[in-house]
């Protein structure tokens, strides 16, 4: 059960930081994605992303709390620059593109490559359509996203950051998922201390490497 409680709380005990890259082509609505789900704003006037930025907002998952941190970078190829720092310490990564230019669907299998090629094997990666609320401007047809989010093994949302639409429920996805898999570890490692493997026989448990789960740094404040 995930909660989306709370913007900021700088009492608040952070039980996991995890961070989550946003990617895909320029003007895809990236920015305005994050300044939905870290602040509940929309601004119709957003000015291009200059090289990264990052927000973050902390939510309540089972009785944990996760402090999400999303890093946003410009999707001009003359800022590709940042790649291996941008990736570096991901358990998440948004895969995003503009419902309404076809050629931004097109892209998705390069960004998708570069993304494995620098990010951790097992981070979890969810494919969004933005701008569903332009759907009599739409190039993409969702059956077309949704077939290659399964062949790739994806998940997949169609959202509007202007209207709100599924912004939260892309987080949360993301969120709850890579929840799933430190937790997953973290059993694995308990049943192996305890003796106790039997619980586990046959089944596949995919579990990060060291550095997916960032350490919270308790010498600032919190966001």
């Amino acid at each position: 059960m995930a909660s989306g409680g709370g913007y900021s709380d700088a009492s608040q005990k952070i039980d996991y930081v995890f961070k989550v890259v946003l990617i895909g082509d320029s003007a895809v609505g990236k920015s305005q994605i994050l300044a939905r789900f870290s602040r509940n704003e929309f601004s119709l006037d957003s000015k291009a992303t200059i090289g990264v930025e990052f927000q973050t907002r902390t939510l309540v998952i089972e009785h944990k709390s996760v402090k999400a941190q999303i890093w946003d970078t410009a999707g001009q190829e003359r800022y590709r620059a940042v790649t291996s720092a941008y990736y570096r310490g991901a358990v998440g990564a948004m895969l995003v593109y503009d419902i309404t230019k076809r050629q931004t669907f097109d892209h998705i299998p390069r960004w998708l490559e570069e993304l494995r090629n620098h990010a951790d094997k097992n981070i979890v990666i969810i494919l969004i359509g933005n701008k569903s609320d332009l759907e009599d401007q739409r190039s993409v047809p969702t059956e077309d996203a949704k077939e290659f989010a399964q062949k790739e093994g994806l998940f997949f949302l169609e959202t509007s950051a202007l209207e709100a639409t599924n912004v939260e429920d892309a987080f949360l996805t993301v969120l709850t998922e890579i929840f799933r898999i430190v937790n997953k570890k973290s059993l694995a490692v308990n049943e192996e201390q305890n003796g106790n493997t039997g619980a586990l026989a046959g089944k596949k448990i995919i579990v990060p490497g060291p550095a997916q789960v960032i350490p919270e740094k308790r010498t600032c404040c919190s966001s």
